[in-house]
């Protein structure tokens, strides 16, 4: 299996403003065309912000998945720097809404997953994601997706490993300062890479309500170790070659290894 260059885009969304976040993102990938990575993961609700107001609001902000200037912006990106991309959006499907991530290839393939534990006031906002946790296989390389507080759960990076992940696409609006700490136990737990994508700076609401995100985007090995992490504040796309081929290895020592030592007998009461 090839080494696969891994990256995430760290930047500052202005809340509700798509047609200006994708001029934004135009920009920062301006130089990356030449060099792209393989897999280029931005953070959650990357294109509309975070705070948004109300149902009604988020409605209005959503895509389908076939359809609407965010996937669009993002087919369009994969197709120009040869990289597949995953990103945070809200998803559209009939009178529901969702908190989603979505995986698009060169080639044009399209992946959705819907975030299945919801942050706070998101509970408004969205519905309960219903999509399995699966991974996507592109090219001999597993991606596995999950969104932001899906990391607090452990369950939902286990179950993307235990289904052949190798590595997990990990979208975020992080205001909690443990995640990238924790990302180093779900990854060693698992022994699979992860790219977690957080936004940096800030959103005011009308009213003046404001959440100030943590950035410290990173990418973590499977041995719990940080290959590379973002500051709290830069606008960056950073970029790190990792092997995947390490996130088959499950063997801790000699005799121990994380899918066969498992106690499932013993596991009764997670299920």
């Amino acid at each position: 299996m090839a080494m696969l260059k891994a990256g995430f885009l760290q930047f500052d969304p202005v809340l509700g403003d798509v047609a200006g976040n994708i001029a934004q993102v135009d920009a920062l990938l301006d130089d990356a065309t030449a060099d792209a990575p393989d897999l280029l993961v931005l953070p959650e609700l990357a294109l509309t912000g975070y705070l948004l107001k109300d149902r009604a609001q988020v409605m209005e902000l959503a895509d389908t998945r076939d359809r609407g200037a965010q996937v669009e912006a993002l087919q369009r990106w994969a197709q120009s720097t040869g990289s597949v991309i995953v990103a945070g959006f809200p998803e559209r499907e009939g009178n529901r809404v969702f908190n989603a991530s979505i995986l698009v290839t060169p080639e044009g393939d399209r992946h959705v997953y819907r975030k299945a534990h919801l942050f706070l006031n998101e509970k408004d906002l969205f519905d309960p994601g219903d999509t399995p946790l699966e991974p996507v296989d592109v090219n001999g390389v597993r991606f596995g997706m999950m969104i932001c507080f899906d990391w607090y759960f452990p369950e939902t990076a286990r179950v993307l490993a235990l289904c052949g992940a190798d590595v997990i696409c990990h979208p975020s609006n992080l205001v909690l300062s443990h995640c990238p700490d924790a990302m180093r136990t779900r990854c060693l737990e698992n022994r699979v890479f992860a790219v977690t994508a957080n936004r940096c700076g800030r959103d005011v609401a009308p009213g003046g309500k404001e959440l100030r995100f943590t950035g410290t985007s990173q990418i973590t090995g499977p041995g719990g170790e940080i290959l590379l992490r973002a500051g709290e504040e830069e606008s960056v796309l950073g970029v790190v070659s990792i092997d995947p081929a390490a996130a088959r290895d499950k063997w801790i020592t000699p005799r121990n290894s994380m899918t066969e030592d498992r106690r499932a007998d013993l596991y009764g009461p997670l299920v």
